[in-house]
Order: structure tokens, then sequence, then C-alpha cells
């Protein structure tokens, strides 16, 4: 099974998760998530196979985050409209992201791709 790895090159997280990757010889398909920003629908699917709240997969360290001020917006916003937010902009959304057929993660912790990869 291959694998989608979801990234942001010059992120140093995605970097280290990437050499992870390779290390344990798991075929992956990579995408940039600037230049080909998750959908709506894909985002949508993600989240439900993920069971994880919306708010986990907002890059809440992020620039275009806090220039926005979703810190104070978030809780106000409907799952939909949430949604609608992380798919204009890719750098709002936590990266990376490893999409399984079962799963999908957000983030590297090294713990977790452990058990699922």
């Amino acid at each position: 099974m291959k694998y989608l790895f979801v990234e942001y090159p010059k992120c140093s997280t995605c970097q280290k998760a990437k050499k992870w990757l390779e290390h344990k010889n798991i075929d992956f398909e990579t995408r940039h998530i600037v230049q080909n920003t998750p959908t709506f629908d894909e985002l949508k699917q993600w989240i439900a196979k993920s069971g994880l709240e919306i708010k986990k997969f907002f890059n809440t360290s992020g620039l275009v985050y806090k220039n926005m001020n979703l810190k104070e917006k978030l809780d106000l916003l409907t799952d939909e409209e949430k949604i609608k937010l992380l798919s204009s902009n890719g750098m709002l959304i936590k990266r990376p992201l490893l999409i399984g057929e079962d799963f999908v993660l957000v983030g590297f912790r090294e713990n977790d791709w452990e058990t699922k990869s």
C-alpha cells in the first residue's frame, strides 16, 4: 500500500518525517500542501478517518493562523466553515499529513507513525 504524504517541503518537521519514511523503506507519494491544497471533500474525509477534532488540523503556530486571529474566531465557526477555511489555504493545515487506507496522521510524532505504518 502506498501512502500519501502531504508536506510543505521547507518545513523541518516535514523533512524529518520524510527521512523517517525513507529510512523505514515505506512506499509513499508526496504532495505539496500549498501548490496542491487539499480540497474540502478530501479534508472532510480525512478528518472523519482520523478520529480527531477539526481543530487538530489547524497549524496553530503558523503565521497565517496568527494573522487571521483564528485563536479567537475558530470556536465561533461551524465545522463546515472550519473545513472551508482549511481548504482555502494550505498554510493553515498542520503538517505533515500521512494518509493510509484506514488512518490519517497529523503532525509528526514518531511513536504514532511507528504504530500505524
